[in-house]
């Protein structure tokens, strides 16, 4: 006999229907001035593409009927402001986030500070959503309106299908917005931590929320210090990775040396380091990869991470 219960599942299940932890985020977007932020509290946003593409992205859920939605249908830009735990910092998402209120109504008395982003500073011909300076970190992005066919998409009171699967407005209710990841901005003490190393002091106070669930109240959890699990220690064996190392490349060869800096990469992603082991051979005219050419290609990936 099982120890669950089956429970109904119903609209916005991930919230009625379950216990599903989720980001505190505000979306900043522009107005319809195209020159004012407006701010909403927003926690379906999730990584969408995540390595392989030509670029990286986000996926955002909204209500095709608020501010969020209609800014991004007409100036295809947002920021995704990561606000740290402060109750009055989620006492402020909370109201941000009470849908109905104009731009200008939840603009008003909001208490964050607001700066300019990056990409304001890189195209000052443009207008960009200003982000929040209060957050631990922002992304700044661009809505992909030709995914799924969406950049005919416009504003309107009501909206009639056809809708699109997976972009732009989904349902008579709904849209998704897949957003590129345009800048990573991180306040200096994260940005040293995740370039120098984290440590379990290092982390943002990042809080936890779980949505609207009982009429009245948003419920989040405070920020508890992380703890550290470390990883299997599951070394691949050095035949494994030579066996791997003689299929990369016709040309380019290992030393064994060189192979014993492989045998901690996860199997599942030893073709990937010895493909970018191989490209960096081809590009430096190497044709036998050495202990040496391995540390010299560490440190090349070592600096684009810290760059």
């Amino acid at each position: 006999m099982s120890s669950f219960k089956n429970l109904r599942i119903v609209d916005n299940f991930y919230q009625t229907s379950a216990f599903f932890p989720m980001p505190t985020t505000l979306i900043g977007t522009l107005a319809e001035d195209g020159k004012t932020t407006s701010f909403g509290a927003y926690s379906l946003v999730a990584p969408y593409y995540i390595a392989g593409k030509g670029y990286y992205a986000m996926l955002l859920e909204c209500r095709n009927s608020s501010n969020t939605c209609k800014g991004l249908l007409r100036h295809k830009k947002c920021t995704i402001n990561f606000i740290p735990d402060d109750p009055k910092y989620f006492k402020e998402a909370v109201r941000l986030g009470f849908p109905g209120d104009t731009p200008e109504e939840k603009m008003k008395d909001c208490i964050f500070t607001l700066e300019e982003g990056l990409r304001a500073a890189e195209d000052p011909s443009a207008t960009y959503p200003k982000v929040i300076a209060e957050s631990f970190q922002v992304f700044e992005c661009t809505w992909m309106d030709t995914l799924d066919n969406a950049q005919d998409d416009k504003v309107q009171e009501e909206y009639e299908g056809p809708y699109h699967d997976f972009n732009g407005i989904t349902s008579q209710f709904g849209a998704h917005f897949i957003l590129r990841v345009d800048k990573i901005l991180m306040k200096e003490k994260y940005y040293n931590a995740i370039v120098d190393g984290v440590k379990a002091g290092a982390f943002p106070p990042v809080p936890v929320d779980y949505g609207y669930r009982d009429s009245k109240n948003f419920w989040y959890s405070k920020f508890k210090r992380p703890r550290a699990e470390p990883l299997p220690n599951r070394e691949v064996d050095l035949e494994s990775v030579k066996y791997a190392a003689h299929r990369a490349d016709d040309v380019v060869k290992f030393t064994d040396d060189a192979l014993l800096c492989l045998v901690k990469v996860p199997r599942v992603f030893l073709a990937a380091a010895l493909k970018g082991c191989v490209k960096w051979a081809k590009e430096n005219n190497v044709t036998l990869v050495t202990k040496e050419h391995m540390q010299i290609i560490n440190d090349k990936r070592a600096k684009e991470k810290r760059k």
